[in-house]
């Protein structure tokens, strides 16, 4: 019998780890979600998981088992693995410790998901006893005890490639691959070597949640890189030999001219891995050692296009949600390339999506597909741009518009008289903060009494690495860093690094916001044709925190290092 006899918000403000107005932020958070408090908590970077895992621990009268301390380190060969298959231990986030006479013990990061456990029961015949731990030291427990399967055989095929094994691998490619004639490169790419190379090196770099995959020739050798949380980090490469069948059997799950290897080629292809659909964005191009191909990964997971989970503050997503549910007007959301702003936009969409409503979007390319919504592709080379997608639009009875990014006069126009018009119209530029949206607008063209007068919401953007919960360690900063950054905290954390994050000393990343309103003082200054840091100013007046001061506070939280912040956000000055 779970015991619950008393709140976990409750339990963390007597541990001093949650204020008052924190947890009343937090309710605010997860009302209308389906999300359990202590997710919402750790979202929101006031607590570490292993706070939410103790205080559950002492709530429902459980024991806390944590990866350092070895109680989840079960005996393989005890038949563990045949009571919980891997399958069901990964989907469910559960781990089995031990086994007496009818009753097994194991470990969770949600003792009260009570669905799963009782279909363990009934799949294992056992009585089940919980053990709760984090998500991270789960993790990094199922990976040890069922064995890293991808990750060995794919270590194992790269091996082979070199000769070590089964040295049919590179088979037929030979080391000039400008005399390698269609038939032989064909036949390369489709052998079922290749084949399983480039199966293991995609389902690899999804489990290391990789959002792009660098293949990369040079004269000896191949360099094989993933993006992980922003990052590229150098991966194992199989031999130079085999480059250009890993680039055709690329090629043909994307149909596109294995014979074309002197101009760059763009396609895609998709999958579903673990039941997510993943759609694969790939990019050729040629450089004097062969092709290089990068492979963006695009997880459609729906979970992933929630507002809830992005990261922006209460007060900042009440204001982003206001003017999504409005009828009309320009929301913008700005930031440097890679920085989001796809995903924010899609997670606005799939908020508001209804049957009531006409959608449609015109992208380059459209990186989600989302049911329910128009979704249009640009083809430059036939003459469908941004410009000539929006204004067939206007006839397509739109309620709502997203733009995947405004350019151009043409296509800025276009935008700012479907918002008079009416319609509801989301689009993207690339400015450093939020009040120079307004500076670019002018600067492209746009009158400033037509900003004024349209514009709803600016929200600016980016992406910070998370500290990885189970490395980071405390420190105390010295007085000259005190003094520049305005520390009053007597300990930061810093990244070191360990296994679990790959000694990167970072696992995960999060969004830091800058949310900017449109005041009556505001629509006047923009109307008058005010200079950026006059608008800026006005913001910060009307209550906005710039990007460096709501990093700032993820710093002082524990989420991230100041050196991460430094490296993604100016320093206001």
């Amino acid at each position: 019998m779970i015991r619950t006899t008393e709140k976990l918000g409750e339990i963390l403000k007597k541990r001093g780890l949650i204020s008052d107005e924190q947890l009343v932020k937090a309710l605010e958070v997860q009302r209308g979600t389906t999300k359990h408090l202590g997710d919402v908590l750790v979202e929101l970077s006031l607590v570490t998981e292993q706070d939410i895992a103790s205080a559950l621990s002492k709530q429902l009268a459980i024991p806390f088992a944590s990866y350092a301390s070895g109680l989840l380190s079960p005996q393989r060969g005890d038949g563990l693995d045949q009571l919980v298959p891997e399958e069901f231990a990964r989907q469910h986030q559960v781990l089995p410790l031990s086994q007496t006479l009818n009753s097994l013990t194991v470990a969770c990061v949600n003792p009260l998901d009570l669905i799963a456990l009782d279909s363990l029961s009934r799949i294992s015949r056992c009585e089940i006893n919980s053990v709760v731990t984090t998500k991270a030291d789960l993790d990094a427990a199922i990976e040890r005890f069922y064995g890293s399967t991808d990750s060995s055989m794919l270590r194992e095929a790269i091996g082979q490639s070199f000769g070590q094994g089964d040295s049919g691998v590179v088979g037929g490619v030979v080391e000039d691959e400008e005399s390698l004639d269609l038939d032989r490169l064909k036949q390369a790419a489709e052998d079922a070597p290749t084949i399983r190379l480039v199966d293991l090196v995609i389902r690899e770099a999804i489990k290391e949640r990789a959002s792009d995959i660098h293949i990369e020739p040079f004269k000896e050798r191949i360099i094989l890189r993933y993006r992980i949380d922003g990052a590229l980090c150098n991966i194992t490469a199989p031999a130079k030999p085999l480059h250009q069948a890993l680039v055709s059997r690329v090629k043909i799950l994307c149909k596109l001219d294995i014979t074309q290897k002197r101009l760059p080629q763009d396609g895609g292809f998709a999958t579903s891995m673990e039941g997510r659909a993943i759609d694969f964005r790939v990019s050729t191009i040629p450089t004097i050692y062969g092709e290089k191909v990068v492979i963006r990964i695009l997880d459609k997971s729906a979970s992933l296009l929630d507002l809830n989970r992005l990261g922006f503050g209460a007060k900042q997503l009440a204001a982003f949600r206001d003017s999504a549910h409005d009828p009309y007007g320009l929301i913008l959301i700005t930031g440097p390339t890679g920085s989001g702003k796809s995903t924010t936009l899609y997670a606005a969409l799939n908020e508001i999506l209804s049957p009531t409503k006409n959608i449609l979007t015109i992208e380059d390319p459209v990186e989600y597909r989302l049911e329910g919504v128009n979704q249009v592709q640009i083809k430059p080379s036939i003459g469908l741009t941004f410009a000539t997608g929006l204004r067939s639009f206007m006839r397509q009875d739109p309620d709502i518009i997203m733009v995947g990014e405004t350019r151009d006069l043409e296509t800025a126009e276009i935008c700012v008289r479907a918002s008079l018009t009416g319609h509801l119209v989301f689009t993207t530029l690339h400015t450093n903060d939020a009040p120079s949206a307004i500076t670019r607008l002018v600067d492209i063209g746009i009158a400033p009494y037509l900003v004024s007068s349209t514009l709803s919401l600016v929200v600016a953007q980016r992406l910070i690495r998370r500290l990885c919960d189970r490395c980071k360690e405390a420190y105390e900063p010295e007085p000259v860093i005190r003094e520049r950054f305005k520390i009053t905290e007597e300990l930061l954390y810093r990244a070191k690094g360990c296994d679990a994050c790959s000694t990167t000393g970072y696992k995960g990343r999060f969004g830091v916001y800058e949310v900017m309103t449109l005041s009556r003082d505001m629509r006047n200054v923009i109307a008058n044709g005010a200079l950026s840091h006059i608008l800026k100013d006005t913001a910060i007046a009307d209550g906005m925190s710039t990007l460096w001061d709501e990093g700032l506070l993820k710093v002082r939280d524990g989420a991230t290092s100041l050196e991460e912040l430094e490296s993604v956000i100016l320093l206001d000055r």
